[in-house]
């Protein structure tokens, strides 16, 4: 994985934070938590194709 993933998922992580706070101060718990999946979706699709090379190395090297 890069830095640069490293830091797209830090900075994601921050804004996801900050917008759920000032929903949440704003009393709309409803769509904080859909902020909220959305960024976890997101990282998420940027993720799997780690995890696939992940398990593409993995399972060559037990010879699976």
């Amino acid at each position: 994985m890069s830095v640069e993933m490293i830091i797209k998922i830090a900075a994601l992580g921050i804004i996801v934070a900050l917008l759920n706070q000032i929903l949440k101060g704003a009393g709309r718990d409803d769509q904080a938590f859909f902020v909220t999946m959305a960024g976890i979706i997101v990282v998420l699709t940027w993720i799997i194709p780690y995890l696939v090379e992940l398990f593409e190395v993995v399972q060559s090297l037990f010879g699976l």
